[in-house]
């Protein structure tokens, strides 16, 4: 007797009508989203911190699991091999990060690149700041050289905020009382604040404040209009929401909403200057 073969699509499609807790089976748990990714890295971006204990200089980025543990040995090793990047109480700065569907990459100090001293690399580097060779938050027994820790998640990184992160790895770096970008935002406006808390760009913005509301933009324009150079910057794309940002200099001159059909036909969207 002949016994008809079921494909494993069609195998996996009956089950998830049957059993929906299947379908985790297929694809991973959580979509990473855009706003968590924008607020991932605004919230870790050059931000400083203690080390509270030794971090190794290590060749390859230090694997720090979701549960807040390490491999202490493997560590330890690391130092023994390579030479620590950052001592107990040294000052650090998350330089770069990368965040991916399982897993979330920070490099300190400029990596695992880096050479020569700490004062001569570390910058902070948010929009059109310009680079500094002094820091008062940085002290001046800074190591030589630097470091990443990945943080490695079973299956997804699930909701996780920035936040959060930190307090993940607090056992080896403290965040207290040390972030750039809160430091920052004290300075501004009040309304300007409330909008970084919004997500939202309004006239007046610095380019700074904007990337801490909307984060990087997708693409940039230039032109000039009655002898005054203006630059716009885009975030979103279709279908959704479109943001333009027009700046003249530095200041935001202009804020525009587009919104593209989110059905099977896509909105046109106009031109920054229209």
């Amino acid at each position: 007797m002949a016994v008809s073969r079921i494909s494993p699509r069609v195998l996996v499609a009956f089950l998830a009508l049957t059993f929906p807790a299947v379908t985790v089976l297929y694809g991973d748990t959580k979509k990473l989203s855009q706003d968590q990714r924008v607020e991932l890295l605004r919230g870790l971006s050059s931000e400083y911190a203690k080390a509270k204990i030794i971090l190794p200089n290590s060749r390859k980025a230090l694997p720090f699991e979701e549960n807040g543990t390490w491999d202490k040995k493997k560590w330890e090793d690391a130092v023994r091999k390579d030479g620590p990047a950052a001592r107990a109480g040294d000052m650090i700065q998350i330089t770069k990060v990368d965040v991916d569907d399982d897993a979330i990459t920070l490099q300190l100090n400029n990596g695992l690149k880096t050479k020569g001293s700490w004062r001569d690399r570390v910058q902070i580097s948010m929009g059109g700041m310009t680079p500094t060779q002094s820091n008062p938050q940085a002290p001046s027994n800074q190591p030589h050289s630097g470091t990443a820790i990945v943080i490695k998640f079973k299956d997804s990184i699930g909701d996780i905020t920035s936040a959060q992160l930190k307090k993940l790895l607090s056992p080896v770096l403290d965040f207290e009382k040390h972030s750039a970008s809160e430091n920052y935002i004290d300075t501004l406006p009040p309304e300007t604040q409330q909008a970084i808390k919004e997500k939202k760009a309004i006239e007046g913005m610095d380019q700074e404040a904007v990337i801490m509301a909307l984060g990087r933009p997708l693409r940039k324009t230039r032109e000039t209009k009655d002898d005054v150079e203006q630059e716009t910057w885009q975030f979103g794309e279709p279908p959704g929401r479109v943001t333009f940002v027009t700046f003249a200099g530095t200041k935001v001159i202009r804020v525009r909403d587009t919104y593209a059909q989110m059905g099977g036909s896509v909105a046109v969207i106009p031109s920054p200057d229209h």
